[in-house]
């Protein structure tokens, strides 16, 4: 399962929308399509319907023509083709150009740009000089030079604002100069507005910066690279567990290890079971277990798999899933057999095969590929340590994240820490089909939970054991999860 939650944000990255269509396909002719298409084959749209009502969705649909009827270009038509998706879930869906890699879900590769921003705003600043007045300024602020890659910005105040212009660009869209943010103040709040990879404006009133040397605007992170100031070692330490590209593991105390770990994606599963296998003396020797999954990503179930043998106590309950059978849709199973990309063994394409005769049996009906409705994984070793493991989450864990936390808490050693997830788990197995004229992919999902509408997580989430309210700062988490496990 991937995790599709800010997709838009995510896809106006690298979009480089095209400034007018190719071939002969207008903006109301691919609405009808990926409105035809998803009603046909996305195994939520019948359970939105059901909850929302008819009504809310013929109103949805009446809004989002009136704003169909007046894209002239892609760049205007794929936002609101993604708005339409989203009153079926926030998750799980998706509109991306069909020049992006197909085997990330989560993120949007850049492609380039026809389009000429050679008349950009610009902002001419001395760089010699520039550096020089930030380091004689006595009060560092957010003036400074940055880096998002593959950008180098300059952010330097203008009258009452924060103005950030291009020193470095590894983009071709943009160049010296050109203005590529603002932090505005507004009623004593700060906003931000950064200009994406095809200039499209994300606004977001979340502008937060960790320590001295790290800013967040909305989804976009910088890092100071001068004035270098130097941050008390709760920060450096937060800002090491954040920008963590691999799973590590460390000693807080001789009760207590930490294992943090970025990423549930396929590829990292190696690293992760790596991890596990160095430490793993150390693991059953150790009282207290905190696991870090904060911001993580979605990706594989198996890539969670050798974790649970460490936190085990009683059998493990998995409420199974049932594809929505269609022709579209079972043709999943046949680029599981013939595409290599998938990676499919000979074992694993003779269950492909399998599933996609059962499904073709029974189409326009939801099907169970296994035997049994609920699983259940009995292990045979109870390890004594750890003997009480923490997991620490937040609203930007979904889908295999999510996964992975209702398996975890069902043992008697667990206790989640943290705010509740995002809530991307019920309707999920997202496929990706090109649009009629190539432009972009529609991505939807095969298939929905046994779960609901008994135990739904779309939209609500997980809910913490313990609450992390907003009271302690993010960079002190570890610190209050570590205090709870030690009885402090």
């Amino acid at each position: 399962m991937k995790l599709k939650f800010l997709i838009l944000a995510l896809l106006m990255i690298g979009l480089g929308f095209f400034n007018s269509y190719a071939q002969s396909c207008n903006c109301e002719e691919n609405f009808n399509w990926v409105k035809k298409t998803f009603e046909e084959n996305d195994a939520g749209f019948q359970y939105a319907l059901n909850v929302k009502g008819k009504q809310a969705y013929e109103d949805h649909n009446k809004r989002i023509l009136e704003k169909i009827k007046t894209a002239k270009t892609l760049n205007e038509c794929a936002p609101i083709l993604y708005e339409w998706l989203e009153f079926f879930r926030s998750g799980h869906i998706a509109i991306r150009l069909t020049n992006q890699n197909s085997n990330n879900t989560n993120t949007a590769v850049a492609t380039s740009s026809n389009v000429n921003y050679d008349h950009w705003e610009t902002l001419k600043v001395n760089l010699p000089e520039f550096e020089k007045y930030l380091a004689n300024k006595k009060e560092q602020d957010l003036e400074g030079i940055w880096v998002t890659e593959p950008y180098k910005i300059g952010i330097k105040k203008v009258k009452n604002d924060y103005v950030g212009f291009i020193i470095e660009s590894g983009a071709d869209t943009w160049k010296k100069d050109q203005v590529k943010l603002r932090i505005t103040h507004k009623n004593d709040k700060l906003f931000s507005t950064f200009y994406m990879r095809d200039h499209s404006a994300v606004e977001s009133d979340k502008v937060e910066t960790f320590g001295k040397n790290a800013l967040q605007l909305g989804n976009t992170s910088l890092k100071r690279l001068y004035p270098k100031l130097e941050d008390d070692k709760d920060i450096k330490a937060y800002s090491r567990i954040i920008e963590a590209q691999k799973p590590f593991m460390e000693r807080l105390d001789d009760k207590t290890i930490y294992i943090r770990i970025p990423s549930f994606n396929v590829s990292s599963k190696k690293a992760i079971d790596s991890v596990l296998s160095l430490h793993r003396a150390t693991i059953l020797k150790t009282e207290n277990l905190i696991l870090d999954i904060r911001y993580g990503t979605g990706g594989s179930d198996s890539s969670f798999e050798e974790i649970i043998p460490f936190i085990y106590t009683n059998p493990i309950r998995t409420v199974g899933v049932e594809y929505y059978s269609t022709k579209l849709n079972n043709q999943r199973m046949l680029d599981f057999i013939s595409k290599p990309e998938y990676g499919f063994d000979e074992e694993s394409k003779k269950w492909a095969k399998k599933a996609y005769d059962t499904l073709e049996k029974h189409l326009g009906n939801f099907m169970s590929l296994n035997k049994f409705p609920v699983s259940e994984e009995k292990l045979d070793t109870i390890h004594e340590y750890p003997k009480n493991v923490g997991i620490i989450m937040n609203k930007n864990n979904g889908s295999t994240d999510e996964q992975f936390l209702l398996a975890a808490k069902q043992s008697k050693k667990v206790k989640l820490f943290g705010t509740t997830t995002h809530g991307v788990l019920d309707i999920s197995n997202m496929y990706f089909v090109p649009s009629p004229c190539k432009e972009f992919e529609l991505g939807y999902a095969l298939s929905r939970s046994k779960r609901i509408p008994d135990f739904p997580i779309d939209e609500i989430g997980i809910q913490p054991d313990f609450y992390i309210d907003a009271s302690i700062p993010k960079y002190k988490w570890v610190e209050f999860v570590s205090g709870v496990l030690n009885n402090k």
